[in-house]
C-alpha cells in the first residue's frame, strides 16, 4: 500500500483529496496548519489508513520534522500533494505587504519547500514518486474574484510545476499541476460572497460550478505508476471559463 502526503488536507478541497486517494487504495498522511480539524477524517477512515501532523508549509522545520514523522509512521511516500493555500479577496491597491507576504509564503514557497524537500528524500533513497500541484485559473488570467497576490501565487506554482518536472523527469518523479476554476465549496461561496454566486454561475459557459471531486479524482489519475509520460502539464478544471 502507497502512502500521499497532502497538505492543507483537513477540509474543502483538501479533505475531499484525502478521502479518494484512501478510496484508491492509499494510506494518506495529512499534514494541516490545523490538524484538529482533520480527526473527523481519521474517524471516517480509520487510523491504519489516515494520520494527521501539524504543519506549517512555509517553515523549513516544520516540513523537514513532517516528512520524518510521515516516514516514521508509514514509510517514504510515493505521492506529494501540495494543497496547502490562503485565499483572499482584495482590491490590488488595497493589499498591504504583511497579507501578500503572507500569502506567498504558505502558496508558493510552501509549495516549492516542500515540493523540494520531498523530491530530494526520493532521490536518495533512489525512489521514483509522484508531485502533483493544485494551482488555480487566478494564476492563468489574473484572477477575477481573489486577489494579485493569490494570483501571483498560484502562477509562480504553475512555474515551479514545469521546473520541478524538468529537472526531475530523469529520476523517475513526476510533477504536475491542477487549475481548478470556481468549484463548488464554502470556502469558495465565503470569497465570493454568496450574493455573487448567481452572477458567477450565469457567466460559465456550462452554467455549473466545477465539482471538487473532479479534481481529487486527477490527482489519483496523475499519481497512477503508470501515468509516468504526463509531467510539467496542467489540467484545467473551470467550467470552461477559461480555455487555452
Amino acid at each position: 500500500m502507497r502512502t500521499a502526503l497532502v497538505t492543507g488536507g483537513a477540509q474543502g478541497l483538501g479533505a475531499i483529496i484525502v478521502s479518494s486517494l484512501v478510496q484508491a487504495g492509499y494510506r494518506v498522511a495529512i499534514a494541516d496548519i490545523n490538524p484538529d480539524v482533520a480527526q473527523h477524517l481519521v474517524k471516517e477512515h480509520g487510523e491504519e489508513k489516515v494520520a494527521v501532523f501539524g504543519l506549517d508549509v512555509s517553515n523549513e522545520n516544520s516540513v523537514e520534522q513532517v516528512l520524518d514523522q510521515v516516514e516514521e509512521r508509514f514509510g517514504l511516500p510515493w505521492l506529494l500533494v501540495n494543497n496547502a493555500a490562503v485565499m483572499k479577496a482584495q482590491p490590488v491597491l488595497e493589499i498591504d505587504m504583511p497579507t501578500f507576504e503572507r500569502i506567498i509564503s504558505v502558496n508558493l514557497c510552501g509549495t516549492f519547500l516542500c515540493s523540494q524537500r520531498f523530491a530530494r528524500r526520493l532521490v536518495a533513497a533512489k525512489q521514483s514518486g509522484r508531485i502533483v500541484n493544485i494551482g488555480s485559473l487566478a494564476g492563468q488570467n489574473g484572477g477575477s474574484a481573489t486577489g494579485a497576490h493569490y494570483a501571483a501565487s498560484k502562477g509562480g506554482i504553475h512555474t515551479l510545476t514545469k521546473v520541478f518536472a524538468r529537472d526531475l523527469a530523469p529520476l523517475g518523479i513526476t510533477v504536475n499541476a491542477i487549475a481548478p476554476g470556481p468549484l463548488d465549496l464554502p470556502s469558495v461561496a465565503a470569497t465570493i460572497g454568496a450574493d455573487r454566486l448567481p452572477a458567477l454561475k450565469a457567466a460559465l459557459p456550462t452554467g455549473k460550478l466545477g465539482r471538487p471531486i473532479t479534481v481529487a479524482r486527477m490527482v489519483v489519475e496523475m499519481a497512477r505508476e503508470d501515468a509516468d509520460g504526463l509531467t510539467g502539464s496542467t489540467i484545467d478544471i473551470n467550467s470552461g471559463l477559461y480555455l487555452r
